[in-house]
This record gives structure tokens, C-alpha cells and sequence, in this order.
């Protein structure tokens, strides 16, 4: 919502390059493999095989086209920062945040290890471990199988840690350390305090880990948080989940510029994801800043907030456009012709939203934005459980979403129309530069 602020177990080898999903469904027709042994979670299964490819599940559509997801190309997923930061931004999401309940250190690791392996194989469009079918009749698939027949939609797949993971028990509900972690714990990864007006739901906030699955395909994100779930079995549990619909921000300027619930355009200023000197400026965490495990990684930021919709819709055109400080056709700050020309903060009420978030009225703090509208079913109350999913990453929690935030909860007009009902902070670690990398290996070394 926010205008202006922001923009190897089996990982032991995680099998071939990066291929077109035709090409992997291809090889897998021609060479279906077996298990080895049973169950993803036990010693020695390799994913060095392709699952066995089959037959596509059935189009969507009835004119004899493809749905709009399934022609996305694969994200790479090795790199010095985690994919779906900078990188485009597709249409849906599936946000999950996990408690550990292992309190095993080993198994942790074991966990991220295996989670890393399957994240490397469903963002190139292909089955985890031997697939859906094919292997032993008397186990459980090592793919749940609802991909099938996909292509890898753009599926980007990002870790978190979350603060409990370095202080607490399952669930922040002590202040044990269970892993060894309390020391290597980022001075930026604060807990957020409470800002004026929230209303926050214990159930819909916090969390030992995230992932963030990003797809053109919702079922494709669906699937990989699914297969995540699966495989941590035993070792870990959702702890709350949420899934989003047209992306509110954009990290490609060049694009049409989304807009939100509100109907009004979002992420006009985001940090695009081809400004490298505007990424090293705000969202990636310098060598410099420490720790070192975090080079290269950022801070994520989760909203949950709520939309009052129909207060909003029985608001007159003049009022809406006040709230904002930009006229709802073009997206044009007051008093300007274009979306993109540059704002006279002083010409928009002091309440208005825009100005608030400016970088200019909060010591130049940006975020870059990767939100998502949602709704839910009812409130309870025959009103829409709507709203957006906000997502924002950050070098600096401290030096961004706080400052930013306490300005807005205290004066932004827009405060009438919505409300913070869910909240959590986490610590992107950078990305798993190769094949033996894994997801938070820095970390624990």
C-alpha cells in the first residue's frame, strides 16, 4: 500500500543444469527411475534420476490454449541473492511461515538441505525427487503430482529467518536457544514494535522460518509449499499461511503499474530490480553492515492488512484521491499531469498518503515492495476478508519499514480504510550460489 517508501542428504546433488520444463518431461518419458528407498526424509535418497514424466494433466482451458501460467520460462535459482527479491514479480503467491519443532540441530540443517534440493528442482518445472509415480507401490510419491504437465511458471522460491529461530522455543514461547543460534543472531533483525492502530493476530503472525513462493501458475506456488510441508514433516510445522492474487508492486518499471484493492496504482516508485546501485543502497545487506553471514542476503518485512472495502467504496472520488495525493485514472500526484512525474509533496494534504511514505519525508528510506491483494471469505460480519499482503525487503529494518511505518500509523489518512492484522519480520539470507550451497549454510557453519 505503501505509494512512495519503497519500491547434500539428498542435496548432495541436486541432478543436471537448469533445463525447459520440455526438455526434463522429455528425458523423464524416455528413462522413468525407481526409489531407492522409502520416504524423502531417509538417509541415502538420491535426486540425481528425473521422475518419470507421464502424460500432462488436462488444460484448463476449452478453446484449446494454454492457461497464462503455464507458459512462464524457469527464474535461475543459483546466484548471489535469493531469486523473488529483485527479480520479476509473477501474479501469485503462496506466503507460508513455519515453526521448528525439531530441537535437533542436525535435523535442521538436514531440513534445509533437503528443502534446498527440492526448491532447485520445482523452479526448473521438475518433480521432486522420483516424482509423483513410478516408484515403489507399497510408498508414498516423493511429488504430490498436482504440477504435472506444468511448465516452471516463473516459480521463484525465498527463505527467511525469523527472530524466534535465534531466541526461542517453537513459537517464540521461550527465551531457550535451541540450536546454537542466539550469537549469530543480525543486530537489524529486530522485533517490530507496536505501532499505532495495529490489531495484530497472534495465529497470522511470526514464525521460526517463511517461504515465499512466487508463480505465474497458482497451483505451481501451491505445489511448492505443499512439497516443502511434506518433506519437513516431523521436523517442522505451518504455522500460518497466505495466499495472494495480483501483485500490488512492481519491481519492472517499464511495465504497466498495478493497483490495489483501493482500485488506485501501487509501487509508482518501487526499487526496480535493474537498479544495482538503488538495490546495494536499500535492500541488500552490505558486507560492511554484518553479520557475515547475511552478505548479500536482506530483511523482509509481512503485513497482513486488512482492507475495509465497502467503507471505501461509499467514499466520494474527491475524498479517495485525497487519501492517496494522486488522481485515480492516471496515478498523477496533485497538481501533475503524469504518473511518473516528480511529486510536490507540499501541494497534497499532510495526511495525505504519499506524502507520508515519500522518501523525501522519511530521510530518504526506501523498501522495494513485492505485495499481494488477498481475499478470504467474510469477516463474520457480511463484510469481504480482504485486503493486501505486504511484503517488503529492506537492508535495514530499522532504518526503513519502522520509521516509515511509525510516520504512517500516526497521521496517514488512509488509517480509516485499513488495518495491520498480521505481522512478522524475517532475515533473507543471500542466495545458494551453486550446486553445493544450500539455503542458510553460513549460518550454521
Amino acid at each position: 500500500m505503501r505509494d512512495e517508501s519503497c519500491s547434500k542428504s539428498p542435496a548432495d546433488d541436486l541432478g543436471a543444469e537448469a533445463t525447459t520444463a520440455e526438455a526434463a518431461t522429455a528425458a523423464d518419458s524416455r528413462a522413468p527411475s525407481r526409489r531407492s528407498v522409502i520416504g524423502w526424509g531417509g538417509a541415502g535418497l538420491a535426486l540425481g534420476a528425473a521422475a518419470a514424466g507421464g502424460a500432462a494433466l488436462a488444460l484448463r482451458g476449452t478453446d484449446g490454449t494454454e492457461p497464462a501460467g503455464s507458459a512462464g520460462a524457469a527464474v535461475p535459482f543459483h546466484g548471489a541473492h535469493q531469486a523473488g527479491i529483485a527479480t520479476a514479480v509473477p501474479d501469485r503467491l503462496h506466503f507460508a511461515a513455519f515453526d521448528v519443532t525439531t530441537r535437533d540441530r542436525a535435523e535442521l540443517i538436514r531440513l534445509l538441505k533437503d528443502w534446498t534440493a527440492a526448491a532447485a528442482l520445482m523452479t526448473e518445472g521438475r518433480p521432486v525427487g522420483e516424482g509423483a509415480f513410478g516408484g515403489l507401490p507399497e510408498a508414498p510419491p516423493d511429488d504430490t503430482g498436482e504440477a504435472l504437465g506444468l511448465k516452471p511458471s516463473r516459480l521463484t522460491l525465498t527463505i527467511g529467518f525469523g527472530p524466534s529461530l535465534f531466541t526461542a522455543d517453537s513459537g517464540g514461547r521461550s527465551g531457550k536457544d535451541r540450536f546454537g543460534l542466539a550469537g549469530r543472531r543480525p543486530e537489524a533483525l529486530v522485533d517490530l514494535p507496536k505501532f499505532p492502530g495495529d490489531n495484530l493476530d497472534p495465529a497470522r503472525s511470526g514464525g521460526d522460518l517463511c517461504v515465499q513462493a512466487c508463480a505465474d501458475d497458482p497451483q505451481v506456488a501451491v505445489h511448492a509449499i505443499r512439497n516443502l510441508a511434506r518433506i519437513g514433516f516431523g521436523r517442522i510445522a505451518i504455522r500460518w499461511s497466505q495466499l495472494g492474487f495480483g501483485k500490488t508492486s512492481s519491481t519492472t518499471p517499464e511495465a504497466q503499474t498495478p493497483r490495489n484493492l483501493f482500485g488506485f496504482k501501487d509501487g509508482t516508485r518501487n526499487v526496480a530490480g535493474t537498479d544495482g546501485a538503488a538495490l546495494d543502497r536499500h535492500v541488500w545487506v552490505s558486507p560492511e553492515a554484518g553479520p557475515a553471514w547475511m552478505a548479500g542476503g536482506s530483511y523482509l518485512v509481512a503485513r497482513r492488512i486488512a482492507m475495509r472495502i465497502e467503507s471505501w467504496d461509499r467514499t466520494s472520488l474527491q475524498e479517495q484521491e485525497d487519501v492517496f495525493g494522486r488522481d485515480k485514472g492516471e496515478g498523477a500526484a496533485v497538481g501533475k499531469a503524469k504518473e511518473h512525474d516528480e511529486p510536490f509533496l507540499k501541494s497534497m494534504l499532510p495526511t495525505s498518503h504519499v506524502r507520508l511514505a515519500h522518501p523525501d519525508s522519511n530521510g530518504g528510506a526506501k523498501m522495494l515492495r513485492r505485495g499481494y491483494s488477498y481475499t478470504d471469505g467474510t469477516d463474520g460480519l457480511g463484510r469481504l476478508d480482504a485486503g493486501l499482503f505486504f511484503l517488503a525487503y529492506q537492508h535495514d529494518v530499522r532504518e526503513a519499514f519502522i520509521p516509515v511505518q511509525r510516520s504512517l500509523s500516526r497521521a496517514d489518512a488512509l488509517n480509516e480504510y485499513i488495518q495491520h492484522v498480521g505481522s512478522a519480520v524475517f532475515a533473507v539470507p543471500p542466495g545458494v550460489r551453486d550446486k553445493g550451497d544450500w539455503w542458510g549454510r553460513e549460518l550454521f557453519s
